[in-house]
């Protein structure tokens, strides 16, 4: 595959306290209204013990919350986990919900997913229901199906075959400590962040935080469970996981698990490359891609997973903490008003967002040219009507440096239309560089020259193949079936199976939507359907 590079180079380059607690507005996700909203009293019983001869801060006090007095109830649970649930429960096992959803829901945010942590083993789990696959070797959980829906279902037993945790096994269980709180407590240790480490009964109605979390939530905080460095020792995939929470709730790190982020960040190339492509997708799919791009940069990552975009980033000027915009980050932010957690993209839109920008990057085009590139995606490469409407509208495009260049009015049709072409060919080139060890090793050698080493390709290849197939039509035979000019709401089921039409819709859209001010899904005379 041919190298890519920028200007021509680099050419893309228990007894427990119950307590009142959270009372969210919905639309209230800021820290301010976090740390407004939040009231936690101190506990009946603290079961704190001191700092061990490891040097490890104490234990946070264990506190249990009526669900209610959190704004919590069945009813916001979906019907799938609901049915694994009473599932469980009714033939005698503890079920809880556990992880990000419990995070979530306390925040009136929509789950991604539902994840279920239950006493029963995970032969008893698969016995309870009729479609059920146990998955993983090393750290087995089960899939159960409920009709279309996965929901994921752990066991307490297998989660303490999970490696050795030394803050875990040097904790003596208090005096006046139950056996199910010393087993609840347990688990939580072996999370992630505090924030993910909340348990929900929704059927005893209550909310147990062993380690926390609540009091991180209302300080809008992202702090690993056991100290940062350990933690991301022990998981490195943690320190993409904390990137993709901070990024989805406008959270911040604590002081010792940022520090630990930029001093570890080359512990992510030791993650299977699946295991990378899953992170990231988790991070710009699912509707935080702008906020993740800059968290990537600023913590340094953004030059290991990315580094033809960080080069770019570099070329700009663009610092670690700049508030600043550009074509880049604003392509990703109209990704984002389209999606939600519950609304996510097929990966080859993202890829395809990046590759499409690299080239702009490495030869810059003019509004008319990069309007009608655009439409004739959508359009299924039907030029001529792609032309014919982006002249009636580039006049209205907002200015981007460098990548749009000013429009020369008495350029031909013809002309123009090779200039499509030329950007569609340099599109498909970028791609390849992108997925080529040698041209995404070089990228940051002009710029950034001290940058980590990194050669990491993750973009598998049918998501390349899904990617080229999207801009195949530019070019190439023309697509009989593309959506009509009617339909203009987006099909999500389409849209997250990859489904061409709708990739090629909302590509274009995303690029429409960051060139004018009027979005194209309305009516106006730079409607461009």
């Amino acid at each position: 595959m041919e190298t890519v590079g920028f200007a021509g180079k680099c050419k893309g380059m228990g007894i427990l306290t119950f307590a009142r607690c959270f009372s969210f507005s919905k639309a209230q996700h800021t820290l301010a209204a976090i740390a407004d909203s939040v009231h936690i009293p101190s506990p009946a019983v603290s079961l704190n013990s001191s700092p061990d001869e490891q040097g490890y801060a104490d234990t946070p006090e264990w506190k249990m919350f009526k669900s209610k007095d959190l704004g919590l109830s069945t009813s916001m649970i979906n019907k799938p986990a609901l049915t694994v649930l009473k599932g469980l429960q009714k033939t005698g096992y503890e079920a809880y919900l556990v992880g990000g959803c419990v995070r979530d829901l306390v925040l009136k945010r929509t789950p991604k997913d539902f994840d279920v942590l239950t006493t029963a083993d995970l032969q008893e789990i698969r016995r309870n229901f009729s479609r059920c696959n146990i998955i993983g070797r090393r750290f087995p959980i089960c899939h159960v199906h409920v009709r279309e829906t996965i929901v994921e279902v752990s066991s307490f037993k297998t989660s303490e075959r999970k490696g050795k945790n030394d803050f875990v096994e040097k904790k003596q269980k208090p005096t006046s400590c139950n056996d199910r709180d010393y087993a609840r407590w347990r688990n939580c240790m072996r999370r992630d962040f505090t924030i993910n480490g909340l348990m929900y009964d929704p059927y005893e109605n209550v909310v147990y935080d062993y380690i926390g979390g609540l009091e991180d939530l209302k300080a809008g905080k992202v702090r690993t469970v056991i100290p940062a460095h350990s933690s991301f020792a022990e998981d490195c995939a943690r320190i993409l996981r904390g990137i993709r929470i901070a990024a989805r709730l406008n959270f911040k790190f604590s002081r010792d698990t940022a520090c630990a982020i930029k001093d570890h960040s080359h512990y992510i190339l030791r993650l299977d490359k699946g295991r990378i492509m899953m992170e990231m997708n988790y991070m710009l799919a699912f509707g935080t891609g702008e906020a993740s791009l800059r968290l990537l940069w600023r913590f340094g990552l953004l030059e290991i997973l990315l580094p033809m975009q960080a080069a770019y980033l570099v070329s700009q000027g663009f610092r670690r903490r700049d508030k600043r915009s550009n074509m880049l980050l604003v392509l990703f932010t109209k990704l984002d008003e389209l999606l939600a957690p519950d609304r996510p993209c097929h990966c080859s839109l993202w890829v395809s967002l990046l590759a499409f920008h690299l080239a702009l990057a490495g030869e810059p085009q003019d509004a008319l040219v990069i309007t009608a590139f655009a439409l004739s995606v959508r359009n299924g490469g039907n030029l001529k009507k792609a032309m014919d409407k982006s002249r009636k509208i580039y006049k209205k495009s907002k200015s981007f440096s460098p990548e749009v260049l000013d429009v020369v009015e008495s350029e031909s049709n013809e002309k123009v239309m090779n200039k499509i072409l030329d950007l569609a060919g340099e599109v498909k080139s970028t791609l390849s560089a992108m997925t080529d060890a040698d041209a995404v090793s070089q990228a940051m050698s002009k710029y950034y020259p001290q940058a980590p080493f990194s050669d990491l390709v993750f973009i598998t290849i049918p998501t390349f193949s899904r990617v080229r197939s999207i801009f195949a039509c530019v070019g190439g035979h023309r697509e009989e079936r593309v959506r009509s000019k009617e339909d203009v709401e987006i099909n999500y089921r389409s849209l997250v199976d990859g489904e061409l039409k709708e990739l090629r819709f909302v590509f274009a859209k995303i690029v429409i939507d960051s060139l004018y001010v009027t979005h194209f899904d309305k009516k106006s005379d730079t409607d461009p359907s």
